[in-house]
Formats: C-alpha cells, sequence, structure tokens
C-alpha cells in the first residue's frame, strides 16, 4: 500500500506498480479489517483483498448490491471516475456560487450532484442546509439576484455537525461507519427535537433515501409534502409543525 486517497465519494487504495483499488461503497458498503485469511462473510460479504499484515473484507447488508469495487491501472484511469464536481471544503466562494447556480436544481439536490459538488452525499447536505435555515426544496436560482445568502459551503459549520468520530476513527480502522451519527443537526433524527429551536424533525422520504428538515428553522413552519404519506392523508395532512404536534399527541383524532 503506497496511499489512500478520495476521489468524489470514491475511495483510491493506491498499490505498487500503479495499481490502485477504487472503492465506492455506496449506502450500505462497509469495509472490515480483520485478520490475514479472514473469509468473506455469507451472505452479505463481496470481496476479500488480503494484504500482508491483515485482510480488507467489503460487505453489503442490502437487497439491491450497488457497492462497487474498480482494480485499475494508472492515475488516469482513476481520474476517468471523478465526476468533476469542485471539493467544497477547498472551493473559494465564487467557485462554490457559480457550482450552486449552474443548474435550475432544488438546493437539496444540486449539493448533492457529484458533477457540481464532490462527495457531499445525502447526510451532508442535510446539514449544510439546516445551519443557514435554507429548505432544500428551494431552487438554486432564487439565489441569483444576490438577495438571499447562499448555505455555507463548510458541513463542519452546521450547529449539529461534530467531526470528533472521524478523529477519533483515526486511532483504530472505523468499524461502524454510518450516516446516522450522533452529532448531526436533523439527518436522521426524524421527529426528535431540533437542536435549535427544539421543533420535531421532520421527512420526505423517497425510494432510495430521506430528506430531513427543520420546519420552524427552515421552512417557516411549514410541513413539505411527503408524496407517499400525504396521499394517504389527503385532507388530513398537516400543514404545519403546529397542526403536526396536535395530530401526534396521544389520543388525537384523525378527520373523516
Amino acid at each position: 500500500m503506497v496511499r489512500i486517497h478520495r476521489v468524489g465519494k470514491r475511495i483510491v487504495l493506491e498499490l505498487d506498480g500503479d495499481l490502485f483499488l477504487v472503492i465506492h461503497l455506496m449506502v450500505a458498503g462497509r469495509l472490515k479489517w480483520l485478520d490475514r485469511g479472514a473469509k468473506v462473510p455469507g451472505k452479505v460479504g463481496l470481496a476479500a483483498i488480503d494484504f500482508p499484515y491483515g485482510t480488507l473484507i467489503l460487505t453489503e447488508a442490502a437487497t439491491k448490491k450497488r457497492a462497487s469495487l474498480h482494480f485499475v491501472r494508472g492515475m488516469d484511469a482513476v481520474r476517468a471516475m471523478d465526476r468533476g464536481g469542485i471539493e467544497v471544503l477547498d472551493a473559494p466562494l465564487a467557485a462554490f456560487r457559480q457550482a450552486l447556480l449552474r443548474e435550475n436544481h432544488t438546493l437539496k439536490r444540486s449539493l448533492t450532484d457529484p458533477r457540481l459538488f464532490s462527495g457531499v452525499g445525502n447526510a451532508y447536505s442535510d446539514e449544510i442546509l439546516h445551519a443557514p435555515a435554507c429548505p432544500g426544496a428551494d431552487h438554486a436560482q432564487a439565489f441569483r439576484g444576490g438577495d438571499r445568502a447562499a448555505p455555507p459551503r463548510d458541513a463542519g459549520g452546521a450547529p449539529g455537525v461534530d467531526r470528533a468520530p472521524a478523529r477519533r476513527d483515526r486511532r483504530g480502522f472505523p468499524e461502524k461507519v454510518t450516516a446516522f451519527r450522533e452529532g448531526m443537526a436533523v439527518h436522521g433524527r426524524y421527529r426528535k427535537p431540533c437542536p435549535v429551536c427544539g421543533t420535531a424533525v421532520q421527512r420526505i422520504a423517497y425510494a432510495d433515501n430521506e430528506t430531513n428538515y427543520c420546519p420552524r428553522c427552515q421552512t417557516e413552519g411549514r410541513i413539505l409534502s411527503d408524496r407517499s404519506l400525504s396521499r394517504l392523508l389527503k385532507s388530513d395532512w398537516p400543514g404545519t409543525s403546529t397542526s403536526w404536534r396536535r395530530s401526534s399527541q396521544p389520543g388525537a383524532e384523525t378527520r373523516r
């Protein structure tokens, strides 16, 4: 092993002989470091890579397998996997703003588009949007006129984001890597209190992931429509966080 680095969300293991292992964990992929010669787990194991000092196991506990492992030669082959997004923590503010306004997407979609921003992902886009109280459903073009401030480009600036887990993981191999972690402000905290105002965090559920947000901090108290749940509830859909609190109380009746 020569070094380890990153291309977007892909982990790059650089080996001798200009060879590279490029790993994309997707949502459910995990890496485990075990004693050399360890067997690949039956149902969730995808691959085992033996090193002189141990074995790296790639697993994915999901019905639909999406994690990937590429073995390539030459840095050009690695660069070809780069989707082209800017590195958020390194980019100047002007470059961040230019990338944000490049497409007519919602803020959430723009921040998670690897062609615009490298490696942000679903979890940290929720945290980035919570810090300046921006609704993820707003379109990026709303910031073009200059009347509204763009979201901060540093996910670490969000009040609930704790970088300590990453620092602690450096003491040993990080076994429990997940987007749902203690210290997040809104992501993975559905119905839990917002650390800023105490309002219950809400979500919009999609087929493969979800968006989490604070209605009081980010949407002026509005509960954004969740397609599946709002279709089920129809006229009973709570339009505001106040209505949600009343409908969630024990003994609350549902209108028919």
